[in-house]
């Protein structure tokens, strides 16, 4: 028995450092989880350069505009919310949202100073009335209006971040694109948390222009960066360290046969 004891510790112990290392293989290809445990990634420091370089676009101009005129109607349609209704959640939204926008309405007015663009200091019309019908509306009504005309006006600039954030040639743009997708996101997720968006009144998605037509066709731009990522050509990083894992284990199941041989 003693004997049978000691040749088991050596395949213990490669067992358990071969797990070890298998999980230092593996982690970097894994990402980082939300503290919540709900699987959404934790974007980390962007590190993005604010110096105004590159060219400024009609587009680029368009979209701080925008994101100006977002928090001129949110935060004020936020405000309401915790004035105006008597369900928590309703209000502790419009508490959220009202005090993030302050954030990024800062961040935003500070890039158009470095970028001498000239802002509003009024909602749009439309905007002015999804206000008014806020404000005409009783206790009841309210929460209704309030999740809806949000969440419908993120659902139609969140495309609009991501064509500003992928096409900008300025820094100062891209770095602000990339701050108001992560608050967009965080303000779609909390308006749906109300469990009373309407999204049988959100319009729907235009068909692909492939549609029917085969599988999407991929960019060899995209192809290029994702076979030279490794620094070896047509072998992403990736792949490079499953073949190392299942190289690990192959080695330890053959170490623990030659010492059960024993």
């Amino acid at each position: 028995m003693l004997t049978t004891r000691n040749s088991r510790r050596p395949s213990r112990l490669l067992v358990g450092i071969s797990a070890a290392i298998l999980a230092f293989l593996i982690a970097p290809v894994t990402p980082a989880r939300a503290a919540g445990g709900d699987g959404v990634p934790v974007p980390g420091p962007s590190g993005l350069p604010d110096k105004g370089y590159g060219a400024v676009s009609a587009a680029d101009k368009d979209f701080v505009i925008k994101v100006r005129l977002a928090g001129l109607w949110e935060i004020p349609a936020g405000n309401m919310a915790q004035q105006k209704s008597n369900d928590p959640r309703i209000v502790a939204i419009g508490k959220a949202i009202a005090a993030q926008h302050v954030t990024l309405d800062a961040l935003d007015r500070a890039a158009a100073k470095k970028l001498g663009i000239d802002l509003p200091n009024q909602p749009n019309s439309d905007q002015q009335f999804w206000l008014t019908e806020m404000r005409e509306a009783n206790a009841t009504q309210f929460d209704q209006i309030f999740i809806d005309r949000l969440r419908a006006a993120h659902g139609k600039i969140f495309p609009a971040i991501a064509t500003i954030r992928s096409s900008t040639r300025n820094d100062t743009v891209r770095k602000l694109a990339q701050a108001t997708n992560q608050f967009v996101m965080t303000h779609m997720t909390l308006l749906e948390s109300s469990g009373i968006v309407d999204y049988g009144s959100l319009p729907t998605a235009p068909a692909p222009a492939n549609a029917g037509k085969g599988p999407v066709p991929v960019d060899g731009q995209m192809l290029q960066a994702a076979s030279t990522n490794s620094g070896v050509p047509g072998v992403n990083t990736t792949v490079i360290l499953l073949v190392l894992a299942v190289a690990l284990v192959a080695g330890v199941i053959t170490t623990m046969r030659i010492f059960r041989a024993r």
